[in-house]
């Protein structure tokens, strides 16, 4: 049983997101939860109001870590394009590392919940693009992109690259790896 404050949350979404991990990726109930952490649903309640309070804990984790990850990319390389490799490569294996989590990102989990879930990926989504339009900015004024080039028409096209290899990994059952042909596609989507 966990003995700290926290523990016990920390505990419920651990679980939660490796229910999400398996490939057929079955409804996740709270009857399923609590016999899968050995509780009441009543005691599940008493750390979560609602199953979307346990879903905005996944959404928040995720932003912690993609956004600290960005940063830290962003204040160790210089380079504007080599910015976006990192933070495209940093995404793709984010979902390969945390399948459960790729399914709340491309919103299989998120399905039949609370809309206000989806609206927060789609938040996240935003951000996301917007910082690959500075690091495409940056990459413009060092001259490593045309000075022609539409940056948050580029950004939106590396956006919807990453996500479309999340769908591909998520909807294959976690077979198609997001990595797969990474530097060859990235020398495509660079124009390099």
């Amino acid at each position: 049983m966990a003995s700290k404050p926290g523990e016990r949350k920390l505990q419920i979404l651990q679980t939660v997101a490796e229910m999400l991990e398996q490939p057929k990726g079955e409804k996740i109930t709270t009857a399923a939860l609590a016999a899968r952490l050995d509780i009441s649903e009543a005691a599940l309640y008493r750390h979560f109001a609602s199953k979307a309070q346990m879903f905005e804990g996944l959404i928040e984790f995720i932003e912690q870590t993609v956004f600290g990850l960005v940063n830290k990319i962003s204040a160790e390389e210089s380079s504007g394009l080599k910015q976006t490799e990192g933070i495209l490569a940093m995404l793709l294996g984010f979902a390969q590392k945390n399948r459960g989590m790729t399914r709340v990102l491309i919103g299989d989990a998120l399905v039949n919940e609370d809309a206000r879930l989806q609206l927060r990926i789609n938040q996240l989504f935003d951000r996301l693009e917007t910082t690959l339009k500075q690091s495409l900015r940056i990459a413009q004024s060092q001259g490593e992109l045309d000075g022609k080039t539409d940056v948050g028409a580029h950004a939106n096209v590396l956006l919807c690259y990453v996500i479309g290899r999340w769908l591909q990994f998520g909807k294959s059952g976690f077979t198609r790896d997001p990595m797969a042909q990474w530097p060859q596609q990235w020398a495509i989507l660079s124009g390099k």
